[in-house]
């Protein structure tokens, strides 16, 4: 988190504007109070985030937070930010509105609540379909309107907030929607210090100026949240666990409170969270395999050995075994978190790996452990799970099965003809597949281009009749790699564009990218595709299988006709079904 924004640093952040040639980045803030500072703050925190683009903040009308939320959703935003207060929901829960406070007037005030609620969430449900929605739960105080002492929770007071906090919970299902964290709001913007009564009813700004910054800078980040981290990879030797495995032996080591260890079972059980949501979790230590070995088969492990994968246990330098991690997990060194006790050890890691977030374990400073976790869980959090990250570890390992067999096989062909393959494809025009739409973002080596669509264009892809999304998910005896593969493109008569193809680095060397062309020509009937290709620093091996196809190198404006690749001598061993959804 950055440090507090004054007023004076945001009007000097926006005097700078971007090139008129900077691509714009348009978003809507609905409130129902009047924006002021919060939208300075809000626009400069944005144009910090957003270096290379113009920033554009559309705002709506004072008063009228669901209007704003529906006029909003229809104009040509990228993004839609929600900030909702008290008032919002009844003007009787702000002190700009008077209404009247009569207790017989609370159980009123209760309905409408859930009235402006239900309201708020069908605009926000249909609204999160074709752009994201980044939401704010109210955050100032409730004014003092009930029968009960300040210190004493009412009856009506818990049922508004009871509705809220319902209402927040549901929404925050939806896959399109963020909601910001109370809590984390709360370590950085005390509650007494946020309501400004002199400028609410003077001006309609509600907020003191260093609550309105905090409130700004969070909101910016969940426009979008910093790419998650992949990978960890950890130190045993009083890092996993307290002791020394080589001279306390497996019995010796420790991770329970009576044995005053209790941090490296948090760690365990932290690291057991990660894993179930798909973090890849590696293990480098200088130790004795075997006595490794015989450590993880302690059934009171706080992390499952089938979370963790692989293990390089032995006394060369640390940096071999993390280079030799990445090599089988398949990603950089930028997605991975590296944790060991020794300064020296995190050192020696980080010169060989620049762009590694290489971090010394606080054993025994409790304090330090706890920042550890929360940087940990910033650095890994992410918005939805999906299938393909539960099964990411079990794939892997399943890969290297694979290529090991394969390896060793006399003949592709005859090793790809008893895989006893399956793909399941699918041609939609419902651009509501999340995972598609991950795949598209995140995907390097085998990409058409290396383009990336924001929600938004994404969305209007669809709107041209011609337009069509293939998915493909894979698996074989080695086991399921999920969905692996997205095509978008557009189909007239006999011909179909491909404007952008991506495919998992997991799904390589099994031919699944010639069935996926192949599906294409017979779908649509083909006679020729194009594909807008464009050559990227990661994209070599798309680049390779492109030019294997026509036999030279591939340029940008790339065709393929169906004699062309029915010509080529492979052979495809997949059973292949394509899924209807009626």
């Amino acid at each position: 988190m950055c440090a507090l924004v004054k007023l004076i640093d945001a009007l000097e952040i926006l005097k700078h504007p971007r090139s008129d040639n900077a691509p714009a980045f348009r978003l809507g803030l609905a409130c129902g109070f009047t924006p002021l500072h919060f939208e300075t703050f809000l626009r400069a925190h944005l144009s910090q985030r957003f270096p290379g683009k113009r920033v554009h903040l559309d705002t709506g009308l004072f008063g009228d937070l669901i209007g704003n939320v529906e006029r909003l959703a229809r104009a040509p935003e990228e993004t839609l930010m929600v900030v909702i207060e008290w008032q919002d929901l009844d003007p009787r829960l702000g002190i700009r509105s008077l209404g009247g406070w009569r207790t017989t007037d609370l159980q009123d005030i209760v309905t409408s609540v859930d009235q402006a609620i239900a309201r708020l969430q069908g605009s926000l449900s249909q609204a999160s379909d074709s752009l994201p929605i980044c939401i704010s739960a109210p955050t100032l105080p409730l004014p003092p309107l009930f029968m009960t002492s300040p210190r004493q929770a009412s009856s009506c007071e818990l049922q508004i907030r009871q509705l809220v906090a319902s209402f927040v919970s549901s929404i925050a299902e939806e896959p399109g929607i963020r909601v910001l964290s109370s809590q984390q709001l709360d370590e950085l913007s005390p509650l007494g210090d946020r309501l400004d009564v002199r400028s609410e009813v003077q001006s309609g700004f509600p907020y003191r100026l260093a609550h309105a910054s905090t409130l700004a800078e969070i909101v910016a980040t969940l426009v979008e949240p910093s790419t998650p981290k992949k990978a960890l990879i950890t130190d045993l030797d009083d890092t996993l666990w307290a002791g020394i495995l080589g001279e306390a032996g497996p019995e010796g080591i420790s991770w329970s409170l009576d044995q005053h260890s209790q941090l490296h079972g948090i760690y365990q059980q932290f690291l057991e969270s990660l894993a179930s949501v798909g973090i890849l979790i590696g293990v480098a230590s200088k130790n004795e395999r075997q006595l490794v070995d015989r450590a993880f088969e302690r059934t009171d492990l706080r992390v499952s050995t089938e979370d963790i994968y692989p293990v390089e246990a032995h006394w060369s330098r640390k940096s071999d075994s993390v280079g030799r991690i990445l090599r089988v997990w398949n990603i950089g060194a930028d997605a991975v978190v590296f944790l060991d006790d020794s300064p020296m050890e995190v050192a020696e890691v980080k010169e060989a790996f620049p762009k590694m977030e290489c971090l010394v374990f606080p054993t025994g400073d409790y304090k330090a452990f706890w920042t550890l976790l929360k940087h940990l869980r910033q650095a890994f959090g992410k918005s939805v799970v999906n299938e393909e990250d539960l099964i990411r570890m079990k794939s892997i390992r399943d890969a290297e099965t694979f290529h090991s067999v394969a390896d060793g096989s006399d003949s592709l062909d005859d090793f790809l003809q008893t895989a006893a393959a399956s793909m399941q494809v699918q041609f939609t025009r419902d651009g509501r597949d999340g995972r598609a739409f991950e795949l598209l973002n995140k995907t390097n080596q085998f990409n058409l281009n290396g383009r990336r669509l924001t929600k938004a264009e994404w969305s209007a892809y669809f709107e041209d009749p011609a337009a069509f999304l293939m998915t493909v998910t894979y698996e074989d005896k080695y086991g399921p790699l999920g969905k692996i593969a997205a095509v978008l493109g557009r189909s007239d008569d006999k011909t179909v564009q491909i404007d952008f193809w991506v495919m998992s680095c997991r799904a390589f060397s099994r031919r699944i990218e010639h069935q996926t062309l192949r599906q294409i020509f017979e779908k649509f009937e083909a006679e020729d595709v194009h594909f807008d290709y464009q050559s990227t620093a990661r994209n070599a091996p798309l680049q390779e299988f492109l030019a294997g196809l026509l036999g030279t190198p591939v340029l940008p404006g790339y065709s393929l006709s169906m004699a062309k690749f029915s010509s080529k001598p492979f052979e495809l061993f997949q059973h292949v079904e394509e899924i209807v959804h009626g």
